[in-house]
């Protein structure tokens, strides 16, 4: 049988290479303009052609976000860029402004053309309505439950594709069109620049002589009343897959290695063995070692969303916007020695010797070591690993391989 695509977020060329390593069919990235996520690292032409060219070499692909709502002054530039993705080998870019769409056709009419969320596509005749437009796939709005997604399929040409979100932050807003950002902080959200005020403290104030608060909940810090819970599908694959998205997208362009190596590795896995329990016509169900994994990276407390229907106030956690994070990671690793059980590595966050370390490594998880002696380049012992991304060789029983994480568990 056929898998839906694995799409992972890659913020830069080392997400990139993670999302890759560990199992995404697909990464979406932005350029410095005209991309959702102007905080993120991005990518410059010359490195979207490296990317694409690694990617194509080893059967993957690039989507390329264009989907910021432009004004008149961007277009001037905006033409050049959409050549530029086109020329580096994009196999998509995703845009959600008539107007990028009506130039991407005139500049770069071979260019596949993906809608964003933002589209805010929630029947098929919009969905069609963009087909006739020239989009190949609509990456539906957030709002629909999974047997909306099932009947607008059916009513759709054979050959437009839908996309669906599975993981990741959800927006209070709809289908992500946010105002607060731009009011609050003088940041257009719609255009790259979102600082997130959905996710801060609110309390009410009387307007009066004294200024009296009124707490909306009883609590000393506020309340949290527009932050959302953060999606995960993973327990729920078969009725995802039931509906008909050919592709399966986590958010995240500005989470780290950690976070995208984690997730794409535990829907990799869940995929792969649903695969295998559908050929081999057994009962599938995800194991709990994979589900434990997406509790293991920085998250908030975890929903379906709207895809069994509207989640109502059980989509949103009032009490804080903070994450939930019990691992951290603590290296990647490089080579390994496997005649003298020695791995180098590049470290990313304090351990000591003797401390136990996780291992993450595509399709396998579980594995533990302790570290047994840390050396420098220099042949130097040392105790613990003090120094941000510093090249060290540790003791290490457990076979392991570049592109692999080592983490820990907070105490």
């Amino acid at each position: 049988m056929k898998l839906p695509e694995l799409l992972a977020p890659a913020g830069n060329m080392e997400r990139l290479m993670t999302a890759f390593h560990f199992g995404a069919d697909a990464v979406y990235v932005g350029m410095n303009k005209m991309s959702l996520r102007n905080f993120a690292d991005n990518f410059t032409l010359e490195e979207l052609k490296i990317a694409c060219d690694y990617a194509h070499k080893n059967g993957k692909k690039i989507y390329v976000a264009c989907n910021a709502f432009g004004k008149d002054d961007d277009f001037e530039e905006l033409a050049e860029l959409i050549k530029g993705i086109y020329e580096a080998g994009a196999d998509a870019i995703i845009v959600n402004d008539p107007g990028v769409i009506y130039l991407a056709k005139q500049v770069a009419p071979k260019l596949e053309l993906h809608l964003s969320t933002q589209a805010n596509t929630l029947n098929s005749y919009a969905a069609k309505f963009w087909y006739d437009q020239g989009v190949k796939r609509v990456i539906l709005a957030r709002e629909l439950s999974l047997k909306q997604i099932s009947d607008m399929k059916k009513k759709m040409p054979d050959d437009l594709e839908l996309e669906i979100f599975v993981h990741g932050a959800m927006c209070i807003s709809y289908s992500g069109r946010c105002l607060l950002s731009n009011y609050l902080a003088g940041r257009d959200a719609n255009r790259g620049e979102c600082v997130q005020p959905c996710r801060w403290s609110y309390e009410l104030r009387e307007k009066g002589k004294e200024g009296e608060f009124f707490p909306i909940e009883q609590d000393e810090k506020g309340t949290y009343i527009l932050n959302s819970r953060d999606m995960n599908l993973i327990e729920h694959l078969p009725e995802v897959i039931a509906s008909g998205a050919c592709s399966l997208k986590i958010e995240g362009r500005m989470k780290s290695i950690a976070y995208v190596a984690t997730v794409v590795n535990a829907y990799r896995m869940a995929l792969d063995e649903y695969k295998k329990a559908m050929e081999e016509g057994s009962d599938f169900v995800v194991p709990e070692i994979i589900v434990n994994e997406l509790y293991k990276t920085s998250h908030r407390p975890y929903s379906t969303g709207f895809m069994f229907g509207s989640p109502g106030a059980e989509g949103q956690y009032p009490i804080h916007a903070g994450y939930i994070k019990s691992y951290d990671i603590c290296a990647t690793v490089i080579d390994y020695d496997k005649e003298n059980h020695i791995a180098k590595i590049q470290q990313r966050n304090r351990f000591f010797d003797g401390e136990e370390l996780d291992i993450l490594s595509p399709g396998d998880v579980g594995r533990k070591f302790t570290v047994k002696g840390i050396k420098n380049e220099d042949g130097e012992y040392q105790e613990a690993t003090p120094h941000p991304k510093q090249i060290l060789f540790i003791g290490c029983d457990e076979e392991v391989k570049c592109g692999d994480i080592l983490r820990k568990k907070y105490n």
